[in-house]
């Protein structure tokens, strides 16, 4: 009866060490750093025209990559990529929140290296929240600043 006690007892040890090292390991773990903006992206660039041009990047996620640029007042040329292998996404300005219109968005882009460009002029500074309306509340949602 002693040898089986020794033997449930040390069972118990390495079980209570394996649970204390897993939760160690928990909190241990830093968060995943977001994945690098691929080159290009979201630069603004000023073309042979006079106009500035930036692009960005939707994929198989709720994401625009990236979701932050800054233009100064003029006019726009917005390039939008869809690298998704399966799902479909748009760009709307959300209207209610500009601080002046822009009567530009791309309604419906398709999976597979789609892409759409679109041209807008801009004069008032501020901040320009953009959204694909289909995953909104998934919260894939961008900003342009119009600096000033």
């Amino acid at each position: 009866m002693m040898r089986r006690m020794g033997t449930r007892a040390a069972a118990l040890g390495i079980g209570a060490a394996l649970a204390a090292g897993a939760l160690t390991g928990c909190g241990s773990e830093e968060p995943a750093a977001p994945p690098p903006t691929p080159e290009g992206l979201g630069e603004v660039t000023v073309g042979a025209d006079g106009v500035q041009e930036v692009t960005i990047q939707t994929q198989d996620d709720y994401l625009f990559t990236p979701d932050r640029f800054t233009v100064a007042p003029g006019t726009v040329r917005l390039t939008l990529v869809n690298v998704a292998d399966q799902m479909t996404h748009n760009l709307e300005f959300t209207d209610d929140e500009l601080p002046q219109p822009i009567d530009a968005g791309i309604p419906v882009l398709g999976p597979g290296d789609q892409e759409k460009t679109i041209e807008f002029e801009v004069t008032t500074p501020g901040d320009y929240p953009f959204s694909c309306t289909f995953h909104l509340q998934l919260g894939q949602v961008g900003t342009m600043t119009v600096s000033e």
